[in-house]
């Protein structure tokens, strides 16, 4: 039976890249894998056909060979004496991305497990982690079983696993591949349990309420991450316990916001102030500060305190404050209170009150200028 052609095979057009000629080797090794399809005589044709194509097609030298002269290339000595396509060894790294998660990936030793990483979301005020602080944790975990120490032997003693003879891995033969997974009997240990412990039955683990003091460091902000080595999981029997990762998520404040290093603020004012100035007293994160209103300060009007605002865990200085003025409508007027503005609001007459609304004259003239455009 002759061949097919191999951009027919992998179901490609002769100008394909060496990035489609992959995706769609890759199409084909997870559709006719033996692995997939346990006894189909023909998938496994399909597969070995898959693989030949592939070999010769993503090989720049063979597949200009292979356009020259098709299957021809590799028959009667051609294309460096093999009678037919060389070895596979080319297509590994595919095939490890493709199925190292079937055969448990090539080379997993048992010095590469441990135990599960543990992530805790802890809430602070923004004093505490402008300032810093300790806190007292409490996390639900797997620790090692005291009754054994976590050997998961109830009287401390471990034999050769008989399946991989201490070696913590099987070869396995899939199809025309053979795979090294770690042991089924030992999960990989290389060693097995005769007795297994009463308390943790034989796993090395026990499930438990762990109490940690957590030590924040000054200036930590939202999604900052304080990692506590081998505070995790215990590991299985032999194997390193994992980590714990506290993420930092500071609660809303309810005058100040944080920007990176600086802080913001607003500072109500009433209009006599802003209209005739004055010397405020505003809040800081560590104490009280001074700031002087000059007369005829406007709503939005920002004011900046030089080192009053946070220094971080990256950066070698405070940021500062910034205070925005928000000049205050005065409400529950006396009836004085309430005179004394009638008599004031009186003093706006014609150009008279334009003079004194900077905002107002810019906003009447700005609508002027837009009819005056409409209707032109």
């Amino acid at each position: 039976m002759s061949k097919r052609d191999y951009y027919e095979v992998l179901g490609v057009a002769r100008t394909a890249t060496d990035e489609e000629l992959k995706k769609a080797y890759r199409r084909c090794a997870m559709k006719y894998h033996p692995d997939r399809n346990p006894g189909d005589k023909e998938s496994e044709a399909s597969f070995k056909e898959c693989k030949e194509a592939y070999e010769v097609l993503s090989d720049g030298g063979k597949r200009r060979m292979y356009d020259q002269h098709g299957h021809a290339a590799f028959e009667h000595g051609m294309g460096g004496g093999n009678s037919g396509p060389a070895g596979f060894g080319d297509v590994g790294d595919i095939f490890g991305d493709i199925f190292g998660n079937i055969f448990g990936g090539a080379g997993g030793g048992r010095g590469a497990r441990r135990g599960a990483d543990i992530g805790y979301v802890m809430e602070l005020d923004l004093e505490e982690a402008v300032a810093g602080t300790e806190k007292r944790i409490e996390i639900p975990t797997l620790a090692a079983c005291g009754h054994c120490s976590g050997t998961g032997s109830e009287d401390g003693k471990l034999e050769t696993c008989d399946t991989c003879r201490g070696h913590g891995q099987v070869r396995l033969q899939r199809g025309i591949f053979s795979m090294q997974q770690p042991c089924p009997h030992c999960n990989g240990r290389g060693k097995t349990i005769k007795n297994p412990c009463a308390e943790c039955h034989g796993n090395g683990r026990i499930e438990q309420e762990k109490t940690l003091s957590v030590k924040i460091p000054a200036g930590v902000d939202n999604g900052d991450r304080i990692r506590l080595s081998g505070e995790g999981e215990a590991g299985p029997p032999g194997t390193p316990p994992g980590d714990l990762y506290v993420e930092v998520r500071v609660r809303e404040h309810a005058i100040f916001q944080r920007d990176g290093d600086d802080l913001h603020c607003e500072v109500p004012i009433r209009i006599s102030q802003a209209a005739l100035g004055d010397t405020v007293r505003v809040p800081t994160l560590d104490g009280e500060a001074e700031i002087r209103i000059p007369a005829e300060t406007q709503t939005g009007k920002v004011f900046r305190l030089r080192d009053k605002g946070v220094k971080s865990v990256r950066s070698r200085s405070p940021g500062d404050l910034y205070c925005r003025a928000v000049v205050e409508t005065p409400v529950n007027l006396t009836t004085e209170q309430r005179e004394l503005l009638m008599q004031f609001e009186a003093t706006f007459t014609g150009d008279n009150a334009r003079r004194h609304s900077p905002r107002s004259s810019t906003f009447i003239d700005g609508v002027k200028g837009f009819w005056e455009r409409m209707t032109s």
